[in-house]
């Protein structure tokens, strides 16, 4: 396969990459007092194996996400605890940090962004 027909996915890394890749990212959003409150309640290692399964699926892996869409899942946290644009970018200052301490390449971050830029209406409930 030639890279234009490879998957995000396997460009990536494939299963072992994601769940490094959210691991890494879960410790900081979980460090990160900008943004921790969001996960107070939460188990994380449900929220964990979600987001792996959600990631998998949007980067061209295999799709066993069964999850809330965007909209659903975030819509108590802007309701109640004002999630905002201020957060979602917090969270997204993560992922490319978490990617670029996997030595990831530039041009996949990118692509990696474009996909989480993509859910910022969907996740702020606008």
């Amino acid at each position: 396969m030639t890279e234009t027909t490879t998957s995000l996915y396997d460009q990536l890394g494939g299963e072992a990459a994601v769940n490094a890749a959210v691991d890494i990212f879960y410790r900081k959003v979980l460090g990160d007092h900008r943004i921790n409150r969001f996960f107070d309640n939460t188990d994380i290692e449900k929220q964990a194996a979600k987001q792996k399964s959600f990631l998998t699926m949007a980067f061209g892996g295999p799709n066993n996400y069964n999850g809330a869409d965007m909209r659903q899942a975030h819509a108590h946290l802007v309701q109640k605890l004002g999630l905002d644009d201020s957060h979602f970018d917090a969270v997204m200052e993560h992922l490319s940090g978490t990617l670029v301490e996997l030595s990831v390449p530039q041009n996949l971050i990118d692509q990696v962004a474009a996909i989480a830029e993509s859910t910022r209406d969907d996740v702020l409930n606008r």
